[in-house]
């Protein structure tokens, strides 16, 4: 058996199961891990495999026309009647 750490990603909603099953909180990469010995197919729901950790660490798409400074990053207000101030004049204009 080898000393390595499986580690799980578990949602927090669902981290006292996690732990009801065996799982273990490693503090320092904030991440829930089976340790060695324990049996690993209770776990098979949160173990990743490397074509979901790529899903993950792929750009999301944005819309080219938002301004590249804002990210992709829109913001709607809830008051229709709302104006943004938007650094051309004092707010108070």
């Amino acid at each position: 058996m080898s000393n390595s750490k499986t580690y799980l990603t578990v949602p927090y909603a669902e981290k006292d199961a996690a732990k009801a099953l065996g799982a273990k909180w490693d503090a320092t990469k904030k991440k829930w891990y089976v340790p060695t010995g324990v049996d690993l197919s209770h776990f098979s729901k949160w173990q990743t495999d490397s074509a979901s950790r790529s899903l993950k660490t792929e750009k999301p798409k944005t819309n080219s026309s938002v301004n590249d400074t804002l990210n992709g990053v829109v913001t709607v207000a809830k008051n229709k009647a709302f104006i943004a101030y938007n650094g051309d004049q004092p707010p108070w204009i």
